[in-house]
């Protein structure tokens, strides 16, 4: 019987789980082993050999060691990579753990060690990237400037869109033609598979920091990269011999989120809407930054690069730092806490937090604060932000009285 062509909801619902009605199990299995039996010694070092330089388990061997392979991350990567169109997927131990491995694993096998990253970036990657730690050169650009900055020795090109945290669209197959040759990287952690798959545009890899939205609940860490085979061999080498592997639980619960990840993203992007709406009409608030407006999406790329704007929105207060400030603290719903992606709404000031080691020409607007919205009503959010940005407006017509009694 040949197998059925299935749409993306139902792929998140059954992809990784073919064969769990042959094992007699309706569940996803957990295998927490750290140490796996040998058939033998020839048998156990050949398995050895093939899972350390990057390959996959074969019949009559073993999986040896939980750092270099573990069935429970293996059936979350296969899920994953089938939402991404991708050929495979190499999960890891957080976002950041795969982002240096990719770095690692690409610069190796071009042998050349130049970076060209776009900004806006997630404050993480702009920091290790700047920093020079794993011993890469990086041109920082705009998306218009990346045929400029490519060189000769140009291993990958990096972009995330939308861009974190003002959300920012970047024309992915724009990028992908000015790189050339050179692979290009989009970190689609904002988007997911649901809204975007990077590689049908032509990037290389797709990157997620699985701790956000491919969780959902934000009890969970880990990155994940969909990729050709070809990469994916290079990564699992480099997560090998690192020791960066996804632990089975996180693989578990984040393969258990993916079933639930198309209809949490689509209902919290319509709160969303609604939220950014809103915000638009307060005079507290000097800008909303939100892909479903048409002046955040110049060159109409939600439609025909991505299925919907997603759940994030940056605003910028007409106060300055200090209303941004006392907005995070004055709100009673969302938490004030770093992170994205979550059922439960979020509100940081990224200049302050995850793009505090940004350089300062890069860094976001100190008026900025990041909204993720969760699964809230809507207008219980607009209530919670409602009364907050009128105690920081009291609060600010105090601070102003008292300076001119003073």
């Amino acid at each position: 019987m040949a197998p059925m062509t299935l749409h993306p909801d139902s792929i998140a619902v059954h992809a990784g789980r073919e064969d769990l009605a042959d094992l007699g199990v309706h569940a996803l299995p957990l295998d927490l082993s750290s140490t796996n039996p040998l058939p033998d010694l020839e048998l156990g070092g050949m398995s050895y050999e093939v899972l350390a330089t990057g390959g996959h388990p074969f019949e009559g061997g073993s999986n040896v060691y939980a750092r270099l392979w573990n069935p429970t991350v293996a059936r979350f990567e296969e899920a994953l990579a089938r939402l991404e169109h991708a050929e495979e997927a190499v999960a890891f131990s957080s976002g950041m753990a795969a982002m240096t491995a990719v770095l690692l694993g690409v610069t190796h096998e071009s042998g050349t060690r130049h970076i060209v990253a776009v900004r806006p970036l997630y404050g993480g990657t702009d920091h290790l990237l700047a920093s020079g730690l794993l011993g890469v050169e990086t041109t920082f650009c705009s998306p218009a400037d990346v045929a400029a900055a490519v060189r000769d020795d140009t291993a990958l090109v990096v972009l995330e869109t939308p861009a974190n945290p003002t959300l920012e669209l970047v024309d992915v197959r724009a990028v992908v033609a000015a790189a050339g040759s050179v692979p290009v990287l989009v970190d689609n952690t904002f988007a997911t598979p649901v809204l975007q798959q990077p590689l049908d545009l032509g990037a290389a890899l797709s990157l997620h920091s699985a701790t956000k939205y491919l969780g959902g609940h934000g009890d969970v860490v880990g990155g994940v990269v969909a990729c050709d085979a070809k990469l994916a061999a290079a990564l699992r080498r480099t997560r090998a011999i690192t020791g960066a592997i996804m632990h089975p639980l996180a693989a578990y619960l984040l393969h258990r989120g993916l079933a639930t990840l198309p209809v949490r993203v689509r209902a919290q992007q319509e709160g969303a809407r609604v939220v950014a709406e809103w915000l638009t009409t307060r005079p507290e608030v000097s800008r909303v930054h939100f892909p479903g407006f048409a002046a955040c999406d110049p060159y109409g790329l939600v439609g025909r690069q991505q299925a919907g704007p997603g759940a994030m929105i940056a605003i910028e207060l007409a106060g300055g730092f200090e209303a941004a400030a006392a907005l995070t603290g004055a709100v009673q719903l969302f938490t004030h806490a770093v992170s994205l992606g979550s059922v439960d709404s979020l509100i940081q000031h990224p200049a302050a937090l995850t793009h505090r080691p940004v350089a300062s020409d890069a860094k976001p607007s100190d008026a900025l604060v990041r909204l993720s919205i969760g699964l809230e009503d809507p207008q219980d959010l607009i209530a919670d932000l409602a009364q907050a940005l009128s105690t920081t407006a009291a609060r600010e017509a105090a601070a102003a009285a008292a300076a001119v009694r003073g």
